[in-house]
C-alpha cells in the first residue's frame, strides 16, 4: 500500500478544522474524521443544546407568567417541531463543511478511523469504499476531542439509554426521564427536560450538584434543584432493567426508580484510547489526556494536540484558543505562542443560569491571606425588582492588597453575559476600584449588580 504525504495531517474536524489557515495555501493537508462533520459543539454540544435551552426559557417564562400579572398557559410542546428547527440548521453547516474539505481547494477528507502506526504516520480504517489508507504528515495535530462516559453498571445491564450525542434527537417526548449526573450536562438537560413537561429524576452520587462550582453557589443551586426536579443525592447506581414502560435504576441502599427514558450525562472523556498512541510514543496523562507543553507540542517532534483530547478545560472557547495558538505555531516555530489558560470562564445554561470565572472562596482563602468576598443580589437591584428575583445572587472574590480581582461567581438570569466585564478586567489586569468607577454603568440595567458587587469589595487603604 502506498502512503501518500502531507504538510499537515489534522485528526478531527471540530476546532481542528480551524487550522487549515491561508498560511497552507498551496500546501498538502489532510483531515481524518470518523464521527460527524464538524465536532463535539457544532453537533451534540454547545450550540444545539443551547438552543433547546432558549425553548427551555421560553417554556419557563409562559408557567412563571403569573407572578407578573399575566396570565398565561403553556398549551402544547411540539417536540418535533423544537428539534427539526435545531437540525435543520445544524446539518446543512455540517454537511456543508464536510463538502468543502472533500471538493474544496487544498485540503483532502479521510471519512475513517485514523491510527498512528509511527510517530507521523497513520493509517485510516473505515473509509466510505471500505478501503484503508496509509498517510504521512510533516506535522501532524490531534484533535479529536471527547466521547460520552457510561458507567460500567450501565453497560453491564444491556439497557436501552440515551447520552448527550444521542437525547436530543430522539423522535418522541417522554413522559419520564432519569438522569444520571450532577455536572454541567446533567443540569443543563434537566433544565430542558423539564421545562419541556418531562419528569426529571437526577441520580448525583455527591452531596451537592454541581460540586466543582465555588461551595455556596453549588449549595444554592442544589437546593433550587431540588425544589424543581426530584433530585437523589448521594446515590449511586448499582444496576438497571428494562421494563414493560421504559428502564428501571437500582441505587445503592436499595432504593429503585422507573422512567421511560434513561439520560447517561457522567461526564466525558479524552477521545483518544484508540488512537494507537504507544505506536508513536507520544505521552499522555493517567485520564488519557494527550500531554502538551505550553505550545501545544506534544514529546514526538512535529506533533501537536489541542481540545478535549488534550485540555482540561472541556469548553469550545477554550479549543478554539488553543487552535488559534497551534495555527500560529505551525507556521513560526522560531516564534511560538503559548496557550493561554488564564481566567478561563465557563457557564452553566440550566435554570437559574450559571457562570464562573478564577478562584473559589474556598481555593482563594488557600492560596492568599488578604482575601475580600462580596455576595450581591440580584434583587437589591432595580432590575432585581423588576424580575421578582429572589434566589439569584453574584459573589466576587479579590485580593485587599492588589486590588484586583481572583474569582467571580453568579448564578441568576444572563450570568454569562454579566461575566464579561469581571474577565475582561481579571485578563488585563485592570484593579477593582478602576473598574467599579472609571466607566458608567447603565441605570437601571442588570449590570447594576455587577457594580454594587464590585463597590461591596472592601480594600486596605492606599
Amino acid at each position: 500500500m502506498t502512503t501518500s504525504h502531507y504538510d499537515l495531517i489534522i485528526i478531527g474536524s471540530g476546532s481542528g478544522n480551524s487550522l487549515v489557515t491561508p498560511d497552507f495555501e498551496g500546501k498538502k493537508v489532510a483531515i481524518v474524521e470518523k464521527g460527524v462533520f464538524g465536532g463535539t459543539c457544532l453537533n451534540v454540544g454547545c450550540i444545539p443544546t443551547k438552543m433547546y435551552v432558549y425553548a427551555a426559557e421560553v417554556a419557563t417564562s409562559i408557567r412563571n407568567a403569573g407572578k407578573y400579572g399575566i396570565d398565561a398557559t403553556l398549551d402544547k410542546v411540539r417536540w418535533s417541531d423544537i428539534r427539526d428547527r435545531i437540525f435543520g440548521r445544524i446539518d446543512p453547516i455540517s454537511e456543508g463543511g464536510k463538502d468543502y474539505r472533500q471538493n474544496g481547494p487544498g485540503t483532502t477528507a479521510y471519512l475513517g478511523h485514523a491510527t498512528f502506526v509511527d510517530e507521523r504516520t497513520l493509517e485510516v480504517t473505515g473509509l466510505p469504499d471500505g478501503e484503508s489508507a496509509t498517510i504521512s504528515g510533516d506535522q501532524v495535530v490531534i484533535a479529536t476531542g471527547a466521547y460520552a462516559v457510561v458507567p460500567d453498571a450501565i453497560t453491564a445491564s444491556g439497557v436501552d439509554y440515551e447520552t448527550s450525542d444521542t437525547v436530543m434527537r430522539m423522535e418522541t417526548l417522554p413522559e419520564s426521564m432519569i438522569i444520571l449526573g450532577g455536572g454541567y450536562i446533567a443540569s443543563e438537560f434537566a433544565h430542558v427536560f423539564s421545562a419541556l413537561g418531562v419528569k426529571v429524576t437526577v441520580v448525583n452520587r455527591g452531596e451537592r450538584l454541581l460540586r466543582q462550582l465555588d461551595e455556596e453557589v453549588s449549595e444554592a443551586f442544589t437546593e433550587i434543584a431540588m425544589d424543581a426536579w426530584d433530585v437523589r443525592l448521594s446515590s449511586v447506581c448499582t444496576g438497571a432493567e428494562m421494563t414493560d414502560n421504559g428502564v428501571a435504576v437500582q441505587l445503592n441502599g436499595g432504593d429503585s426508580i422507573e422512567a421511560d427514558v434513561l439520560l447517561v450525562a457522567t461526564g466525558r472523556a479524552p477521545n483518544t484510547e484508540k488512537l494507537g498512541l504507544d505506536a508513536a510514543g507520544i505521552k499522555t496523562h493517567n485520564d488519557g489526556r494527550v500531554q502538551l507543553d505550553q505550545f501545544g507540542r506534544t514529546n514526538v517532534a512535529g506533533v501537536w494536540a489541542l481540545g478535549d483530547a488534550s485540555s482540561e478545560y472541556q469548553l469550545k472557547h477554550v479549543a478554539n484558543n488553543e487552535a488559534r495558538a497551534v495555527a500560529h505555531n505551525l507556521i513560526h516555530p522560531d516564534d511560538l505562542k503559548k496557550f493561554d489558560h488564564f481566567a478561563v470562564p465557563a457557564a452553566v445554561f440550566t435554570h437559574p443560569q450559571i457562570a464562573a470565572v478564577g478562584l473559589t472562596e474556598a481555593q482563594a482563602r488557600r492560596t492568599s491571606p488578604d482575601v475580600t468576598v462580596k455576595v450581591q443580589k440580584f434583587g437589591d437591584t432595580a432590575y432585581g425588582w423588576a424580575m421578582e428575583d429572589t434566589t439569584s445572587f453574584m459573589k466576587l472574590i479579590a485580593d485587599k492588597k492588589t486590588r484586583r480581582l481572583l474569582g467571580a461567581h453568579l448564578m441568576g438570569p444572563h450570568s454569562s453575559t454579566l461575566i464579561q466585564p469581571l474577565l475582561q478586567a481579571m485578563s488585563f489586569d485592570q484593579p477593582v476600584d478602576e473598574l467599579a468607577r472609571g466607566q458608567y454603568w447603565i441605570h437601571p440595567a442588570l449590570s447594576e449588580v455587577v457594580e454594587n458587587a464590585l463597590l461591596g469589595l472592601e480594600f486596605d487603604a492606599h
